[in-house]
């Protein structure tokens, strides 16, 4: 019997809306192919294009959308010139994580021999690890409160028990999947400034304690900073590395780097009951409507939508399509035959969607 999912569609702001149609069309595609599930899509209007219209960023019949939603699929959002009064970004992506409690930020950062990027990989070897970013507090829980006077700022960092150890347990579930799937070593890495900070030193005893329910799998610390430098000199040392939220956010920036740009990130943010898959660019709206905007990083988003539905509803058909999505984009960006111009092609929007079609049902 057929199952259906009805997957909750936000199409951003800029070059959202461009990448957001054919990676939707991929996903119908693949559904309708399978024959095992189908797929819903439902729009959700939000960000700052809906604000500059409404007032609001993310309406409430939205965000009901989103709840309802068995997984949410949403492109760039906000826009430079588009602000809150208090001069801070529209940011409805970030409002979802903490509505929802989508503690879990998933990063993947995957080079594939012969994959152009910044680094030459030694023979043999190749970059598969996944950075875990908490994505509900750390030094954004004060986001838009943070105290400023005329002679100081403040903002507060927050790091409590009951996410961190949701956040481990994840972390350590993942590093076991990806191990039982021959992905990774199961080592994972809790990164942190547990040497200068008592919120890391906490953070890290959580860490530690929550890893002994874990016993197959390896444990290890690095501080931030030294994590940054390791990324850059032997990231393939790496499998599953769990962090705060700052941090998180800056290394995922840097994994990026090593795949040869945000055009080739995904992410999911993840909790208990929900999940948001979207690219880790930016809206781009200096190129919006143009037809040259990378869609690689939003259809890796929703290959990683489709095997997190396929794992947590239970049916296999979901998680072969979503590897067969990645691999075939994985493919298009290592052959190198058709890319955008970010990655030093020419290729269009519309033009590398159909590679990746190509490659998928080749």
């Amino acid at each position: 019997m057929t199952r259906r999912f009805e997957i909750a569609v936000f199409e951003g702001d800029g070059i959202g809306p461009e990448i957001t149609a054919p990676t939707v069309s991929l996903l119908r595609e693949l559904a309708a192919r399978s024959g095992d599930y189908a797929l819903d899509f439902t729009d959700a209007p939000a960000g700052a294009t809906h604000y500059a219209k409404t007032g609001e960023s993310l309406p409430e019949t939205s965000l009901e959308v989103a709840r309802r939603a068995d997984a949410i699929l949403l492109s760039a959002m906000g826009l430079p010139g588009v602000r809150y009064p208090d001069g801070t970004e529209i940011s409805p992506q970030i409002e979802l994580r903490k509505r929802l409690t989508l503690f879990a930020g998933v990063r993947p950062v995957r080079v594939r021999p012969g994959q152009p990027g910044p680094l030459t990989l030694p023979e043999g070897r190749e970059i598969d690890f996944v950075l875990v970013r908490e994505s509900t507090e750390g030094l954004f829980y004060s986001q838009g409160t943070g105290e400023v006077t005329e002679t100081e700022a403040r903002e507060t960092l927050r790091i409590t028990r009951d996410i961190s150890e949701k956040l481990f347990r994840f972390s350590f579930g993942l590093a076991r999947r990806r191990k039982a799937a021959g992905r990774g070593p199961g080592i994972v890495t809790c990164v942190d400034k547990a040497n200068v900070f008592r919120a890391f030193a906490f953070f890290r005893a959580i860490f530690d304690a929550e890893a002994r329910a874990f016993p197959e799998l390896q444990t290890r610390h690095a501080y931030v900073d030294a994590t940054a430098l390791w990324m850059v000199q032997k990231p393939w040392d790496f499998d599953v590395l769990v962090t705060e939220n700052m941090f998180g956010d800056i290394l995922s920036d840097l994994g990026a780097g090593l795949m040869g740009g945000l055009g080739l990130a995904p992410s999911a943010d993840i909790g208990l009951d929900h999940a948001v898959f979207q690219p880790c660019h930016g809206s781009a709206p200096d190129i919006a409507g143009q037809g040259i905007a990378n869609p690689l990083a939003m259809i890796l988003s929703a290959a990683m939508m489709l095997e997190w539905l396929g794992e947590t509803q239970e049916v296999p058909a979901m998680i072969r399509d979503g590897e067969r999505l990645r691999l075939a984009a994985e493919r298009v960006v290592a052959e190198g035959r058709v890319l955008t111009r970010d990655l030093g092609g020419n290729a269009g929007t519309a033009e590398a969607a159909e590679a990746v079609r190509a490659a998928l049902f080749a």
